[in-house]
């Protein structure tokens, strides 16, 4: 039998998605949660001094959009032909693109960098998310399925739930004008094994 460990910090952030892989796979995985002072003495032991990193069997793999890749594709989340898993990786990289875009917003508001908070959600974020949300709106309308992709679930639908979920949790009105969006975060988000993990996963600010 193989054995999963995904090591990340205290929070969802870059590890979560892989996570939630894990759970509606109903994959038991060692979910270890690390502090500062613990990745000080393991930095140095992993492949590229940065997590997320997953072990399978005790090897190492990198890169938290190569792990959820990974893992999807082991339990039939990447698309359910090539094609299929074409478009999911070209959403996955236009979601990569809007997170470098709308970077130095969220980094100014958590307070890990100087910037007018206001003026760069003004100039940066809503340029970003208006056309990633279309983007991906478009995408719902043509699967006409409810996901993003084909008739089924995908590991983009559950990044893009999540993120849906955490823009709502600081702002409940943002995705007034994605009403799709709004409801495809409901839909993912009751799958009966995201929503047991949802509720059972430590309560983390991000």
């Amino acid at each position: 039998m193989v054995s999963y460990k995904l090591i990340y910090f205290q929070s969802r952030g870059n590890g979560e998605i892989a996570r939630q892989v894990f759970a509606f796979a109903g994959q038991e995985f060692i979910d270890e949660r690390i502090s500062k002072e613990q990745w000080a003495e393991i930095k140095n032991m992993t492949p590229f001094g940065q997590v997320p990193v997953l072990e399978v069997d005790g090897r190492q793999l990198a890169q938290s959009i190569t792990i959820v890749r990974y893992l999807s594709k082991q339990f039939g989340i990447s698309g359910k032909s090539s094609w299929e898993e074409a478009q999911v990786d070209a959403l996955g990289d236009q979601f990569k693109d809007y997170r470098v875009e709308a970077r130095p917003f969220f980094r100014a508001k958590m307070g890990f960098s100087d910037g007018d908070v206001d003026q760069l959600y003004k100039d940066l974020f809503v340029p970003a998310f208006n056309k990633m949300y279309s983007i991906f709106t478009e995408s719902l309308k043509s699967s006409g399925s409810g996901f993003l992709v084909g008739d089924s679930l995908t590991w983009m639908d559950l990044a893009i739930a999540q993120h849906s979920a955490d823009l709502l949790e600081a702002d409940g009105k943002i995705l007034d004008t994605f009403l799709e969006m709004k409801d495809h975060q409901k839909k993912i988000h009751s799958i009966p094994n995201v929503k047991k993990w949802i509720e059972k996963r430590p309560v983390t600010s991000r």
